[in-house]
């Protein structure tokens, strides 16, 4: 007899433990009063993300929120590059957000971060002063670095790149600041960007501003296409163009 009411004391027990729990559980799980913000933002506004965010925990209730859930939805918003969200007492949560970080335009109407992501930057305007890359979908990265490589080396005759093209059929071409495009090609880049600054020390630096494009796809020279002239060309230029 004794067995048989101590085992209905522990069920009596967990019952009112259950209920207790569920009316604690019910009482804790109010709506969300209150958002906050954290992380150090230069190009978005805290107000502009608020705007963002509402829409997201409206109608949610502050324990029966999923924090994974919520967290990759914030991820959609433009600019965020990382998100943390934690549950704050009373009836708060806080979003630890790190903002993404543009190194370029691409392809027109996106941006790149360090590690050649695109993301979307609308409705932020970019910063200007930004270099203009451009590829097929996916080689973000690649031409970042390879714009970072060009910079560096260019950057010893005083020369910055404002444009670099990846074309569909892997042919790269590039725009110095002064306004003159560079056609590179597909194949021999070393030795083709080696002799354009050997002819840039020799002659072309000095004539920088009457100098329209120039192309590098031919084996053993540079052709110069000059302002006001249909086509100039080098001397030592090879016998065809190739890629």
């Amino acid at each position: 007899m004794s067995s048989r009411t101590s085992l209905l004391g522990v069920v009596l027990l967990l019952l009112l433990l259950g209920a207790g729990g569920r009316t604690l559980w019910l009482w804790l799980d109010r709506p969300i009063e209150r958002v906050s913000i954290r992380g150090e933002l230069t190009h978005v506004t805290a107000h502009y993300l608020r705007s963002q965010l509402a829409p997201l925990v409206q109608g949610g209730t502050w324990l029966s929120v999923s924090l994974p859930e919520l967290r990759e939805r914030v991820r959609e918003i433009g600019w965020l590059a990382e998100v943390r969200v934690s549950r704050e007492w009373p009836y708060a949560l806080t979003f630890e957000l790190v903002e993404q970080e543009p190194v370029a335009r691409w392809n027109d109407d996106r941006l790149l971060n360090p590690e050649g992501e695109p993301f979307d930057p609308r409705p932020v305007a970019p910063p200007a002063g930004l270099p203009d890359l451009a590829g097929p979908a996916g080689s973000g990265a690649e031409v970042l670095g390879y714009h970072e490589r060009l910079s560096s080396r260019f950057s010893e005759l005083g020369l910055s790149i404002s444009q670099l093209r990846l074309e569909a059929r892997g042919a790269w071409r590039f725009q110095f600041d002064d306004g003159i495009w560079v056609m590179l090609g597909r194949n021999d880049r070393e030795a083709r960007l080696a002799r354009l600054a050997a002819a840039w020390r020799r002659q072309l630096g000095t004539q920088m501003s009457h100098i329209r494009y120039i192309d590098l796809r031919y084996p053993n020279g540079v052709a110069v296409a000059w302002h006001g002239e249909t086509d100039s060309v080098d001397a030592d230029l090879g016998a065809g163009k190739g890629d």
